[in-house]
């Protein structure tokens, strides 16, 4: 046995203190946890390389035994932050930075004044679930269109037609007034502008009154209820005179919208006068507005009779880009819009029997209509493009 060669570990059977070579034995690898990869013995640098690591590794297991049997000493917490930072994977946005980006959103849109906006929502929308909210006797929600009606009709006015209005002197803070417009623009968006116009410069809400096939419509009768338009009847426009409202109507009727693009700013018949019956009755004056710009936005060139009698409606109009665009002639055209309403026609120094007569009932509506008809010729010379 004194005789026998001792043969260390990791040697590869020569005796001695090592193999002579620079790169860590097998062995030595082992001991520190990295496997042996079959191409390790090639490449002296590799090994090199994965001796280092396991060096880093042993460094860093004496570091966290170190932090387990020393809890109390200075600079743990960041031992223990770094640790996590390594070992626990990424966890998503944290909802801080989701409510921030949240709040940073929302006074970019609504401004510094974002949380009382973002309340006084909430405080609506709660009414409306729970129904804390008035509706007239007309279907009329003042709050519905206030918050949702106007908001969307007042940049198509402001922006797109740029409408002027003049003479708002005519109309009366308060009390029940009749005005009467010329109708035009193969849809009735006159007088939805009419309405935002005199919403925003007098603070009064226009009540239309509309054809009954406004009512018949899907959807569009039931929101025309809630912006407060009521049936087209004298009976209806009576009522809502002596509850002192602004009432709107548009005598042409369809007659008015569906006209030749050729016959543009001429007035169609006025009716039979019901509605200077109704301001007689009730004593109210009447105010007749005059709109230029609203036969330009689809300038109608064609109609379908035999189409429209089929689906009940009074034409089908043609534009120059309806239907040849099919959706995107639907768009109007941007032209200058001018509203102006005139002096106050007075019915109250009539007898209560006046609205009986026949003959007086047709002079006023003349009066009227001949006034309308002379301020559209004025407008038109003081507009003079029509797109502006």
């Amino acid at each position: 046995m004194g005789d026998a060669d001792i043969i260390p570990i990791g040697t590869r059977g020569r005796p001695g203190r090592g193999s002579g070579n620079q790169r860590p034995s097998a062995a030595a690898r082992d001991l520190v946890g990295k496997p042996r990869k079959p191409d390790d013995a090639e490449t002296a640098p590799e090994g090199a390389q994965i001796a280092a690591e396991g060096a880093q590794m042993a460094t860093e297991g004496a570091e966290t035994s170190a932090e387990t049997t020393s809890n109390d000493e200075p600079g743990n917490a960041n031992v223990a932050e770094q640790r996590l930072s390594v070992n626990t994977p990424e966890q998503g946005i944290p909802i801080t930075d989701w409510i921030n980006a949240g709040v940073s959103a929302a006074r970019e849109v609504f401004g510094e004044s974002w949380e009382p906006k973002l309340a006084e929502f909430l405080a609506f929308l709660r009414r409306r679930v729970n129904g804390e909210y008035e509706v007239d006797e007309f279907g009329f929600d003042a709050e519905i269109t206030e918050r949702f009606v106007m908001a969307l009709l007042r940049p198509i006015a402001n922006k797109w037609f740029r409408i002027e209005v003049r003479g708002l002197e005519n109309i009366p803070a308060e009390g029940g007034a009749l005005v009467v417009s010329n109708h035009s623009g193969t849809i009735p968006v006159d007088g939805l502008m009419t309405m935002v116009s005199l919403h925003d410069h007098t603070g009064r809400s226009l009540r239309p009154l509309g054809a009954d096939l406004v009512f018949q419509l899907p959807i569009v009768g039931g929101l025309a209820r809630k912006a407060g338009t009521t049936l087209a009847c004298s009976e209806d426009a009576e009522r809502m005179l002596r509850k002192g409202e602004l009432v709107g109507v548009w005598p042409e009727g369809f007659k008015g919208i569906g006209k030749p693009y050729s016959e543009r700013y001429k007035l169609q018949r006025f009716g039979r006068g019901g509605f200077v019956s109704a301001a007689l009755r009730t004593g109210v004056p009447i105010i007749p507005l005059s709109v230029v710009g609203a036969e330009e936005i689809y300038p109608l060139v064609g109609n379908v009779p035999s189409l429209a009698r089929l689906l009940g409606l009074p034409y089908i109009p043609i534009t120059p880009f309806f239907p040849l665009l099919g959706p995107l002639g639907l768009v109007p055209l941007p032209s200058k819009w001018i509203l102006e309403f005139g002096e106050p026609i007075r019915t109250d120094t009539y007898e209560g029997s006046a609205a009986d007569d026949p003959m007086l009932v047709f002079d006023v509506t003349d009066q009227v209509r001949e006034t309308i008809q002379q301020s559209l010729y004025k407008l038109l010379m003081d507009r003079g493009s029509v797109f502006g």
